[in-house]
């Protein structure tokens, strides 16, 4: 099981990350490729909060893949092309996510690998069996 460490004594984070998450000892990890918002069918929506919706299942599939859940998240990597797309992505992945406060690090970046592309997130996973 993963212990979240949300500290009171540091500010807190406006939305649902924790300053920390321990891994213990055993687990498997999994460290997932950059996700992005493109469909199975090739397409990608245009609003970002939907490019989210798509990434989320895009990432349960490969945590189902390796018998774990979004709850096995340890951390998330996010990068974005517009500042602006911050309180949708954190709409989402609050919703997403639940009460499940996985570590991380957002980055505002000049473009993803393709123009439609707004936003790209990374997972780490741990599992203990």
């Amino acid at each position: 099981m993963l212990k979240v460490h949300v500290l009171d004594e540091l500010h807190h984070h406006r939305s649902n990350v924790a300053h920390g998450v321990e891994v213990p000892a055993g687990a498997r990890l999994l460290f997932t490729n950059g996700q992005v918002g493109t469909k199975p069918d090739g397409s990608t929506p245009e609003a970002t909060a939907e490019q989210v919706e798509v990434i989320f299942e895009r990432l349960k599939a490969v945590l189902k893949a390796a018998d774990m859940t979004l709850n096995d998240i340890v951390r998330f990597d996010v990068y974005m092309t517009d500042r602006a797309d911050i309180d949708p992505f954190a709409e989402v992945r609050d919703r997403v996510m639940g009460d499940h406060k996985p570590g991380a690090t957002l980055l505002v970046v000049n473009g993803l690998a393709r123009p439609e592309l707004k936003i790209e997130i990374e997972a780490v996973a741990a599992k203990v069996d």
